[in-house]
Order: structure tokens, then C-alpha cells, then sequence
């Protein structure tokens, strides 16, 4: 009996993926929970497993493809304990294997006559019908290519992934019927974005465009902080971590939003409702290859700092490995951003929806001339940056909540006594 495997659920708001490796070929045998297809989705990078015993019999995806959930992938033969016989026929190779097409998508095929050769091309009629998947479209779309104009290679007269970006690369290479008519010289190239990107890109046009963002800034005394980071870091490194001032960071701003229980919140703006939430899990923008991800520290207010820095090393690692999963990708209640690696001072985080604040923090300088109790002591400072959504947080608020971060940054004993 044949199995039509479709791409399952993947998790909350997720559509689909991109293949990023197709793990069986057609005549392999695999088992029940055997990795078939690895597909990376909402910024994480999972394997799919074969839901029964058999043997692949059609393969219906290729890698980088975008495949739905719902969508057809793999044909299998269930009970099959070896592969099918030599003249058994095998599913044909396409030039670039497709996502099944639904019926209102493609227009029918029209058959018409040949036009007689003619000096120059007359132009495509815009009624001309055409027959292309759903992913060939977006392609199109996105490469700025007009797809009435692409000729089709398969069959049936069906336009194919490759049609698109042969088209693409035809046109920009020859000037004629420029794909970007905003270029007019010089040299460029198209790069399909990874679906980090595209994750990425659409949740930040959101949280930008839907909460309105405050930021205030301020500047923290670091230098007690960093002789006792100094000091201690021996003993996370016998624990197999780094003590990090991000880590530090972490046990602080989860101590503030005990404190300053808004800033733990969400909002329901449908319902007109705050929802508070009594659990405190710190969410750290990491910088990897594939773009941002921002993987999750849960329950950061009962873990000490070497806890803490063997879980950022821990979501890190995984992080820039594209080992992370969709659960260490949710479930965030705040979000620190550190670019202090990197350099810079003051910036302006986008809050992380549905959060309502997030901090970042800046590369720490020797300031000569500042000092509380005495003047012109050189000390090391750090530049924070506060965003938070002025619907539920006012002014005021921001202001208590970062000057009781630098407070006991300044002075750690204010966790204890307050956090």
C-alpha cells in the first residue's frame, strides 16, 4: 500500500520550511521514525521522520526547496522490506523537482500555433495562460521577472524553477528587459533569502510597525563588576563555563523584572488585557551565519551565574551550529541584545513581540574622568539602550527600571535585597 507523506505540523504560526537536506533517495528502505528530510523552519533547524516502515518509492521535493505543511514529499511503499526490482519504473527526474500545484493556482494550458519567425519578438499577450507552482511564482516575484515571459521546459508546457532563473540570469547578463528596472549600471546578484532571513524579516516588520518603541539610555559603572567577573571566572571555567557579563546581565534583569513586574508582561490588545506572567525566561540575541536567533534561557531567576553561563554557552553553541530547536526559540518574556563583542555604543533594539522591553548593551570604555565619589577616577563603563512599548510602559517607568539595573550593576548586593 502506498503512502502519500505530507509535510506535518511543525509548531504554533509555522506555515513551512526550506529543505535543507533530502535524506533518503527513491529504492531506499527506511523504518518508523527514521530521519527522511531535514527542513529549517521558523529559524530552527528540524529532521522529519518516516511515519511508517517501507521503502521510498517517489521523492516529490528537492533540497532548497520551500516546502508547506500539508504538502506532498514522499511516496512510500508500506511493507516493503527491500527495494523495488530493477524494471519496476521509478519516478522520472525533473529538472527541478516541484511542490504539487493546486488546481485554482494554474491556469489551464492553451495549445497554440507556432508564430512565424519575426524580426524582433512581438510583446507576450498579458492574457497568455501559464502553468507554474506556487513556489516557481514567489521565485519569480521576488527575482522582479515577469512570469507570462519565462518559457516553460516541462511538460505540459509547466514553467519550472530553473525556467525562472535562467531568465533572471539571462536578462541581467544580456540587458534586455531588465529584472531590477531600479538598476540601470553597474554589476549585481540575487541571492535567495535562507528562511532565517525571511523569519526574521517578517517578525521585525511586525514588532516595528505594530509597538510603539521608547528608548532611553544610560551608562553603568562596570569596573567593580568586572574585577570581581575576573576574580570568579576560574570557578565557572572548573564548571565547564565562561562568566560573561552577559551572564551577569541575565541574573540582574531577571531580579528587575521581579521588581518591576510590567516589564514581564504581554499584551492581548484585542481584549484590552495585560497578561502578567510569573516565570522569567531571558531571551539572548545571538549572531550566527544564517542571521539572528534569539534562544531562550528558561527560569533564569532560579539559576546562579554559573548556571547561567553554561546555558548561554549551551544555546550559543547550538545556535551557531543550526542545532537549535523550536522549543529553545520560545517561550521569552525579555530580551538582551550584547554587541559589546562587536563594538558601538547606544543603539535602538526592536522589542521582541509579544515581549515589551528589551536591552542592549554596548562595548564598556575607560571613561578618565568620572567618578561618583571621586573626580576625574578613570573608570569602566558600559552604554545601555531600554526599549519598551509605550502602550503599557510610561516614561517614568523605563526610567526606574533601567537606573535599578545600573544600581545593581553598580552595587550587586541590591539583588539580594531587593530581586
Amino acid at each position: 500500500m502506498a503512502i502519500e507523506f505530507k509535510l506535518p505540523e511543525l509548531g504554533e504560526n509555522i506555515e513551512g520550511g526550506d529543505v535543507t537536506s533530502v535524506l533518503v533517495a527513491v529504492g531506499d528502505v527506511v523504518t518508523e521514525g527514521q530521519s527522511i528530510l531535514e527542513i529549517e523552519a521558523g529559524k530552527a533547524s528540524m529532521e522529519i521522520p518516516s511515519p511508517a516502515d517501507g521503502t521510498i518509492s517517489a521523492i516529490h521535493i528537492a533540497q532548497g526547496d520551500n516546502l508547506a505543511v500539508g504538502q506532498l514529499a514522499f511516496t512510500i511503499e508500506g511493507g516493503a522490506v527491500a527495494p523495488a526490482p530493477a524494471e519496476e519504473p521509478k519516478a522520472e527526474p525533473a529538472p527541478e523537482p516541484e511542490a504539487p500545484v493546486a488546481e485554482e493556482e494554474v491556469a489551464p494550458v492553451v495549445e497554440e500555433e507556432t508564430p512565424a519567425p519575426a524580426p524582433a519578438p512581438a510583446p507576450v499577450s498579458a492574457d497568455k495562460a501559464v502553468s507554474a507552482a506556487p513556489n516557481v511564482r514567489r521565485l519569480a516575484r521576488e527575482l522582479g521577472v515577469e512570469i507570462r515571459d519565462v518559457e516553460p521546459s516541462l511538460k505540459g508546457g509547466r514553467i519550472s524553477l530553473d525556467d525562472v532563473k535562467h531568465f533572471a540570469k539571462a536578462n541581467l547578463e544580456g540587458g534586455g528587459g531588465a529584472v531590477r528596472k531600479s538598476v540601470s549600471t553597474g554589476a549585481v546578484r540575487v541571492e535567495k533569502m535562507s528562511q532565517i532571513r525571511k523569519m526574521t524579516m517578517e517578525h521585525m516588520t511586525h514588532c516595528w510597525t505594530t509597538i510603539p518603541h521608547v528608548t532611553q539610555h544610560d551608562m553603568a559603572d562596570i569596573t567593580k563588576l568586572e574585577e570581581l567577573r575576573k576574580r570568579f571566572a576560574p570557578k565557572a571555567e572548573a564548571a565547564g563555563a565562561k562568566l560573561t557579563v552577559t551572564a551577569v546581565l541575565v541574573k540582574v534583569v531577571a531580579a528587575a523584572l521581579k521588581v518591576f513586574p510590567k516589564f514581564n508582561c504581554s499584551i492581548d490588545s484585542e481584549k484590552a488585557e495585560i497578561i502578567y506572567k510569573d516565570f522569567y525566561n531571558i531571551g539572548i540575541a545571538v549572531d550566527t551565519e544564517k542571521g539572528l536567533m534569539v534562544p531562550v534561557i528558561r527560569d533564569a531567576d532560579q539559576k546562579n551565574m554559573i548556571n547561567l553561563a553554561q546555558d548561554l554557552g549551551g544555546i550559543a553553541k547550538k545556535a551557531r551550529e543550526g542545532q537549535i530547536s523550536l522549543d529553545d526559540l520560545q517561550g521569552g518574556t525579555f530580551t538582551i541584545t550584547n554587541l559589546g563583542g562587536i563594538g558601538g555604543s547606544f543603539f535602538t533594539p526592536i522589542i521582541n513581540s509579544p515581549e515589551v522591553a528589551i536591552l542592549g548593551v554596548g562595548r564598556a570604555i575607560m571613561d578618565p574622568c568620572i567618578g561618583k565619589n571621586e573626580l576625574c577616577a578613570p573608570r569602566l563603563r558600559m552604554p545601555l539602550s531600554l526599549s519598551y512599548d509605550h502602550r503599557i510602559i510610561d516614561g517614568a517607568d523605563g526610567a526606574r527600571f533601567l537606573k535599578w539595573i545600573v544600581d545593581a550593576i553598580e552595587e550587586p548586593m541590591l539583588i539580594s535585597l531587593e530581586g
